[in-house]
C-alpha cells in the first residue's frame, strides 16, 4: 500500500465523528447500516452525517450500495486490513510479534 493511501485513510479517521461512524460500521459487519440508523445511533444530524460519509468514502474506507430505496454503508475490511498491515509492517525489529495476519479482521 502506498503512503498516500494510508495518509488519506488516517486523515479521514482523525476526526471524532468519522471515527465513530467507521467503528459503528465495523461492529455491524457485512450487514452494514443505513444513514438513518447511523444518525440515530450516533445522535448526528443527517447533513453532518452525509458530509462524514462522503469523506470516509473518499478515503475508500467504506462502501455504499443501493438496496431498494435505501443506501447501505459497509466498512471496507480489505482496506482497513491493508492500513493495519502497513502500520505494523516491520514491527518489533524482526522479533516475534503480537500482530499477525490471522488476528486481522477478515469479514467480522
Amino acid at each position: 500500500m502506498e503512503d498516500k493511501y494510508v495518509i488519506k485513510a488516517l486523515a479521514a479517521l482523525a476526526q471524532p465523528n468519522r471515527l465513530q461512524i467507521f467503528r459503528s460500521l465495523v461492529v455491524k459487519g457485512n450487514d452494514g447500516l443505513t444513514p438513518a440508523l447511523i444518525a440515530e445511533a450516533l445522535g448526528m444530524p443527517a447533513n453532518t452525517l452525509s458530509f462524514h460519509l462522503k469523506e470516509l468514502m473518499h478515503a475508500d474506507l467504506i462502501s455504499q450500495e443501493r438496496s431498494g430505496r435505501n443506501l447501505i454503508y459497509r466498512a471496507q475490511y480489505d482496506r482497513m486490513n491493508a492500513v493495519l498491515a502497513y502500520l505494523s509492517q516491520n514491527c518489533c525489529q524482526g522479533e516475534a510479534c503480537e500482530v499477525s495476519p490471522e488476528k486481522i479482521c477478515k469479514t467480522c
